[in-house]
C-alpha cells in the first residue's frame, strides 16, 4: 500500500489523505467540482477556477497528458487539484509531459487517490466549502490546518477578477480568410478572465479583437470605435467587479452590441438593475442541458460558474429571460427588452465541451455588421 503523505483538509474539518504529486506546496481556495469526462487541461488554465481547488468527478485524470493545443490562459489558474486515480503512463500524439510534471513546473500541488465520490456527496449536500491541499502533509499539523481552513476567506469577499485579467491592452487580428480585411469587424473584449478560446472563435469570424483590462472605462473603450463590445468569463463574485458593472452602464446607453459570457451575463444583469446570488454547489461541467425559451429547444452546455442572476430581479430590470438551466430552473440567458444587450451563463465556445452553441459568435457578428 503507497503511504499517505498528502491531505485535503477542509473548513469543516474534515480531512482526507491521499498520494500528493505536482509540487510540494500548500493550496488555499473553495474546492469545488467539475463533472466532464475530458478537458482537465483547459479547466486548469480557466481563469475563473482563480481561488479555487479543483476537483473532476470523473475518476481517471491525466491519461492524455498535456499538449500545446490547449491552454485557455499562459498558466494554471486553479490553486490546487484533487484527483481519484491519476495515470502514471500517458499517451498521446500530441503529448509533450504529464499532468504530474505540469502542475510541478506552475508550482501548484495535486493530490490523488482519495474518494472524490464522497467529496463530491458532500459538495452537493452541504454546499462548496473553503479547504487546504496541503503536500507534503504531517498529522501532527491536522489543528493547525483545521483552523486555517477555517478561517479562509470567502470567494465572496475577494476582488478575483484584478488578479486575472490582462495588464496591457492587445490587439488580436483577425483572420481574414481569403475574404477582404475592410470587411473585418472590430470588438473590444472586456477581460474578466478571459479563455483563450473565445478570441480564437472570434478572430476566425473575420473579427479583430481588442483584448483590454477589466478596469478600462468606457470613454477608453469607445476610443477605439468598436463594432460591439463583449464581456467575458471570470472568477469570483460579480458584485466585487462593480467597476465594471459601472462601465458596462455606460456603454449599453451607447446603443452598441454588447453580448456577455458566463461572469458577462452577472455584469450585464446587474447593469440593468438586477441581483446575483451565490449556487450551493455551482455549476462546472461540459453537459448542462439549457433550454432556449424562444424555440423550445435544449442545448447541451458547457459552464463554470458558482453565482447566478436572480430571475425575479431580472423580471423587473428591462431584461427577458431567454434560457433557463433544465437541472435547476436557474437563469442561463437574458436579453434587454429594448437595446442591443444579450448574454449567456454557459460557454458557446466550449473547450471543453460540445459544439451545439457556437452559434452564438455567428449571431454576434450578424449583430455588430
Amino acid at each position: 500500500m503507497i503511504k499517505s503523505n498528502a491531505a485535503l483538509i477542509l473548513e469543516d474539518g474534515t480531512i482526507v489523505k491521499g498520494q500528493g504529486f505536482g509540487a510540494k506546496n500548500e493550496a488555499c481556495g473553495e474546492v469545488v467540482f467539475n463533472t466532464s469526462m475530458t478537458g482537465y487541461q483547459e479547466a486548469l488554465t480557466d481563469p475563473s477556477y482563480k481561488y479555487q481547488i479543483l476537483m473532476p468527478t470523473y475518476p481517471l485524470i491525466g491519461n492524455y497528458g498535456i499538449n500545446p493545443d490547449d491552454f485557455e490562459s499562459e498558466k494554471i489558474q486553479a490553486e490546487g487539484f484533487v484527483v481519484r486515480e491519476l495515470a502514471l503512463k500517458p499517451m498521446h500524439g500530441k503529448l509533450v509531459k504529464t499532468l504530474h510534471e505540469f502542475l510541478n513546473d506552475h508550482n501548484i500541488p495535486g493530490i490523488s487517490g482519495v474518494d472524490t465520490r464522497f467529496l463530491t456527496r458532500k459538495i452537493r449536500v452541504h454546499g462548496v466549502m473553503n479547504g487546504i491541499l496541503k503536500y507534503p502533509y504531517d498529522d501532527a499539523e491536522a489543528d493547525e490546518l483545521k483552523n486555517k481552513a477555517k478561517n479562509l476567506d470567502s470567494i465572496t469577499s475577494l476582488d478575483l477578477i484584478g488578479l486575472v485579467t490582462t495588464r496591457d491592452v492587445k490587439i488580436h487580428n483577425a483572420k481574414n480568410n481569403g475574404n477582404n480585411a475592410k470587411n473585418n469587424k472590430k470588438i473590444v473584449l472586456i477581460d474578466c478572465g478571459e479563455k483563450q478560446s473565445i478570441i480564437n472563435s472570434l478572430i476566425k469570424r473575420n473579427i479583430t479583437v481588442i483584448q483590454v483590462p477589466a478596469s478600462t472605462t468606457a470613454d477608453e473603450i469607445l476610443n477605439y470605435s468598436p463594432a460591439g463590445i463583449m464581456i467575458s468569463n471570470g472568477p469570483g463574485d460579480p458584485k466585487r467587479a462593480g467597476y465594471v458593472v459601472s462601465t458596462v452602464q455606460k456603454l449599453m446607453n451607447e446603443k452598441i452590441p454588447v453580448f456577455g459570457i458566463c461572469m458577462g451575463i452577472q455584469i450585464v444583469s446587474l447593469a440593468c438593475g438586477a441581483k446575483t446570488y451565490k449556487l450551493k454547489f455551482g455549476h462546472r461541467g461540459s453537459n448542462q442541458p439549457v433550454k432556449d425559451l424562444k424555440t423550445g429547444k435544449a442545448h447541451i452546455t458547457s459552464q463554470n460558474h458558482g453565482f447566478a442572476v436572480d430571475t425575479e430581479s431580472a423580471k423587473n430590470s428591462g431584461l427577458e429571460i431567454s434560457h433557463i438551466n433544465l437541472n435547476d430552473g436557474s437563469v442561463e440567458g437574458v436579453k434587454h427588452n429594448e437595446l442591443p444587450v444579450w448574454a449567456v451563463q454557459y460557454h458557446p465556445e466550449a473547450h471543453p465541451g460540445p459544439w451545439d452553441n457556437y452559434y452564438l459568435f455567428d449571431e454576434f457578428l450578424e449583430r455588430i455588421k
